[in-house]
């Protein structure tokens, strides 16, 4: 790899009133968009649930633009998938494998449902906390690593430490990390430095990687 410098009563009653009908209840869904790759303008449908925040087709275009060389033929991780866009999105591109962790059991199944639909047999859906499966230690570092946690909930640090300490990240890795706007940048292990990041309405987000140190 080459080195580089709502509202939410409208569904409420809504749903009353089809319990009173004797009409089934159906869950909300939503939808993601794969933008680039073999897959580009498929959508894939996701659950909605609180805190759920797929990465934005915006952000997720110039992501990948910045990984365009790197995604083709990487192993990926997708830490805190949710949707699984960025995973999803890796593997249109390219990707070799991809391993989505996620907690949450409906959000793991939708996620299996969907890599059936695309016949994607090279990606793994782990149901599982994904600090506690990073604390687990590893011989077989990512290539690319996307870092999205769920906002306000104090994970990114603990993520991004056990990453590194149990091998998940080595000096080859590229890791993409995501939050919220106003908060400083994680602490990561000397020598590591942001490529390019930017900020949004809502979100910063940046794309790290170990600099290379000159004899």
């Amino acid at each position: 790899m080459a080195k580089k410098p709502s509202k939410r009563t409208s569904h409420n009653s809504q749903s009353r009133s089809a319990v009173k009908a004797g009409r089934p209840v159906r869950s909300e869904m939503g939808e993601v968009r794969i933008i680039g790759g073999d897959w580009r303008g498929r959508k894939l449908p996701v659950l909605t649930a609180e805190g759920l925040r797929p990465t934005s087709d915006r952000v997720r275009e110039t992501l990948f633009n910045w990984l365009q060389f790197e995604v083709p033929g990487a192993s990926c991780l997708d830490v805190f998938a949710g949707s699984g866009a960025l995973g999803f999105e890796a593997l249109s591109r390219g990707a070799k494998q991809v391993t989505f962790l996620e907690l949450a059991a409906s959000n793991a199944k939708q996620l299996k449902t969907n890599l059936a639909t695309l016949k994607a047999d090279q990606a793994e859906v782990v149901q599982t906390d994904s600090l506690l499966w990073l604390s687990q230690t590893t011989g077989q570092a990512f290539e690319v690593i996307f870092l999205d946690p769920p906002f306000h909930q104090g994970l990114m640090q603990p993520a991004v430490d056990l990453l590194f300490k149990n091998g998940y990240a080595d000096d080859s890795s590229w890791l993409y990390i995501e939050q919220e706007k106003q908060l400083d940048w994680p602490q990561l292990p000397e020598g590591w430095v942001c490529h390019r990041e930017k900020t949004t309405s809502q979100v910063r987000f940046g794309l790290w990687y170990k600099e290379e140190q000159e004899d």
